[in-house]
């Protein structure tokens, strides 16, 4: 076994792997990027060495740096965790060269897969089912549209290098095609470093579901299925494990093709094998096809640990000292039911944007698995994926472990910056859902009803505003006027919406609240606040930002009633940036009519592209910022002239 390993990552991965290599008496050295110097990997870690800037490309993405890093460090080998150089084939040989050893598989393997139309003509020999599509070398415009009239619509455009959803579009007519290709192109390029794309039939009704294999080289095992139908633009959400109605002849066609497509490249290491499955007609064993294999450990292995009792980090550190695969496949298998949530800071009220900020308080149910990277006080920040945690449950029974899922998050609790709870929360009671009805699908067709906020009642407003004017603790100061109690006025606002909220403080337990009308009562009863009848949630307040914790965390900020709201236009003419990124591209010229909806500009954020568009029709006024530029959240991009001067 190594005596020392570096984990060429960040974030909860990196986390992940130190857990259980010094669990195994293991010393890990970590690498940290500038905005990484006081991260909870770092913290972690045996030993820690600065690598770079705070962008990728200038730190976790410098193979050079890196490999020097581990033989510095006296580090006998290095884990690449996922994403960054996980998959990088040149960064495997440069590991080779410089006498280390590589946790995962052969550069030759990785080259296999890493390009999507190639793998799928290699797992057509292997006697693997793909799904029918073009994979061919001419990119041409003209020869993928009439691939994609051939293959017909509705199809997925790909990027043949891609992940995570990046460079993929749907497109549901020919009309559409040049758009989504152009699109498709420019955000794998920018990913990637690569254009080229693929064309795939779009399967209706489809669910996602892959096999976790593992090889050490010449023979390979797989450890069952993850359903990761849950997504939204093509991207996780909740994953479980097994997957919901599978039939044990398909677990045995799924597996058993899994495990031809890891030995057809000489496999070692953890994979997982990525299958697009037809669920129109239920599960079938002939209704499966090959996607993608991903070379590397995935987001989801959690589920999979969950159900087999396999801790794939220590299988991968044997595996990659010499080992032979701990277990034979007659010896895997499932026991119970597991389910992983992402929990992410992002605006789902703005189309799901990522989000920035502050986590001024975090916890987690104890009850849980939680693999994150970041604690209460730290920063989310503009250069990486924007995730929290990983939240995971295991239980006997789906229904039971999805009962667990539930409470997990109904008991999270964050503040600091916006995130995906409620909407998880929403998705963990969906009907359809829990009765395993999942397909990639449904996300987008109960939308409306999975993003819709959930609305304080008004004992979470009195709650607010008892933490506000400090009156939630023994001591706090309340006061009398003569003969009645003091009245005292606090003004929080809600989702844009001002509260004015009047209290009469009746001694130190109890207060009688108004809220716009409403009478709330507030007592004090065997050192338990009771509002309404109701035991008082958790409150955290952050400077003017008071997060109630029910409903899966509500939000409120104090307002100055003395302070003078700034007046905004609000009138669509200046365009901004939703949140800190790279200007990836302007098409707004000075002088341009613009109709609404017209793209002026492209903002790169957090590892995904999101179109600006004009607000109204106009003429654009001025260009306020250049391509290549580097901007805040709120920076002005470009401005419209005024709807008069237009009408002039």
């Amino acid at each position: 076994m190594f005596d020392t390993i570096l984990i060429a990552n960040r974030g909860e991965i990196a986390c992940r792997v130190m857990q259980t290599a010094q669990a195994m008496g293991v010393r890990c050295v970590a690498v940290y990027s500038d905005a990484d110097a006081g991260a909870k990997h770092v913290e972690m870690a045996d030993a820690a060495v600065h690598v770079g800037g705070s962008a990728p490309a200038d730190s976790y993405l410098r193979g050079d740096r890196i490999i020097a890093a581990a033989l510095e460090s006296g580090a006998q080998a290095i884990h690449p965790g996922y994403g960054f150089l996980s998959e990088n084939p040149d960064f495997v040989e440069a590991v080779d060269a410089a006498g280390l050893t590589f946790i995962g598989p052969s550069a030759d393997a990785i080259r296999a897969m890493g390009l999507k139309d190639a793998a799928k003509a290699l797992m057509e020999e292997a006697g693997v089912p793909v799904v029918p599509g073009y994979h061919g070398k001419d990119q041409s415009d003209d020869l993928l549209a009439r691939e994609a009239a051939r293959i017909g619509y509705p199809v997925l455009i790909k990027a043949v290098a891609g992940g995570g959803g990046k460079g993929m579009r749907q497109v549901d007519s020919p009309d559409g095609f040049a758009d989504a290709l152009a699109s498709a192109r420019s955000e794998a390029k920018g990913a990637f470093g690569n254009a080229d794309v693929l064309v795939e039939k779009f399967v209706s009704q489809p669910r996602h579901i892959e096999v976790q294999v593992f090889g050490d080289g010449t023979r390979a095992v797989h450890l069952f299925e993850r359903d990761c139908s849950l997504q939204r633009r093509h991207q996780k959400v909740i994953e479980e494990a097994p997957a919901p109605g599978m039939t044990e002849e398909m677990r045995a066609a799924m597996g058993a093709a899994a495990v031809r497509a890891a030995e057809a490249i000489g496999y070692k290491g953890a994979g997982t094998v990525e299958f697009i499955v037809d669920g129109s007609g239920g599960l079938r064993a002939d209704g499966f096809f090959f996607m993608e294999m991903n070379t590397r450990l995935q987001v989801e292995h959690p589920v999979t640990e969950a159900i087999t009792g396999v801790d794939l980090v220590s299988w991968q550190l044997r595996v990659a000292a010499g080992e032979p695969l701990p277990m034979r496949q007659e010896e895997l298998s499932i026991d119970g039911h597991a389910f992983e949530a992402r929990l992410y800071a992002e605006d789902v009220a703005k189309g799901f944007l990522p989000a920035t900020g502050t986590l001024s308080h975090l916890v987690f149910d104890p009850d849980c698995r939680s693999d994150s990277g970041v604690r209460a006080g730290d920063t989310i920040s503009p250069f990486y994926d924007p995730m929290i945690a990983k939240i995971t449950v295991h239980g006997p029974t789906r229904a039971i472990a999805l009962s667990r899922l539930r409470r997990a998050l109904a008991a999270t609790e964050v503040a600091g910056t916006v995130t995906n709870l409620a909407f998880l929360g929403a998705l963990a009671r969906h009907a359809g859902f829990g009765r395993g009805e999942v397909d990639t699908g449904l996300i987008a067709r109960d939308l409306d009803t999975l993003v819709a906020a959930p609305e304080p009642a008004p004992r979470h407003v009195a709650l607010a505003g008892m933490a506000a004017l400090d009156l939630l603790h023994p001591g706090s100061e309340t006061g009398f006027t003569l003969w009645q109690p003091l009245v005292r006025q606090v003004t929080l606002e809600w989702a844009g919406a001002q509260h004015i909220l009047k209290v009469a403080v009746d001694g130190p337990h109890r207060q009688l609240w108004n809220i716009a009308g409403d009478e709330v009562v507030a007592e004090r009863i065997g050192g338990t606040w009771r509002i309404d009848g109701h035991t008082a949630a958790h409150v955290a307040v952050a400077g003017d930002r008071i997060t109630v914790f029910e409903g899966y965390g509500m939000a409120f900020e104090l307002v100055d009633p003395l302070a003078m709201a700034e007046s905004g236009s609000g009138d669509g003419t200046l365009i901004e940036a939703p949140m800190p990124g790279l200007v990836r591209s302007l098409t707004a010229t000075v002088g341009q009519r613009v109709a609404k909806g017209d793209r002026l500009a492209v903002l790169e954020a957090m590892k995904m592209e999101h179109a600006l568009l004009a607000a109204r029709d106009g003429t654009v006024a001025e260009v306020l910022a250049a391509e290549g530029d580097q901007v805040a959240a709120g920076a002005a991009l470009v401005r419209l002239e005024a709807e008069a001067e237009d009408a002039a």
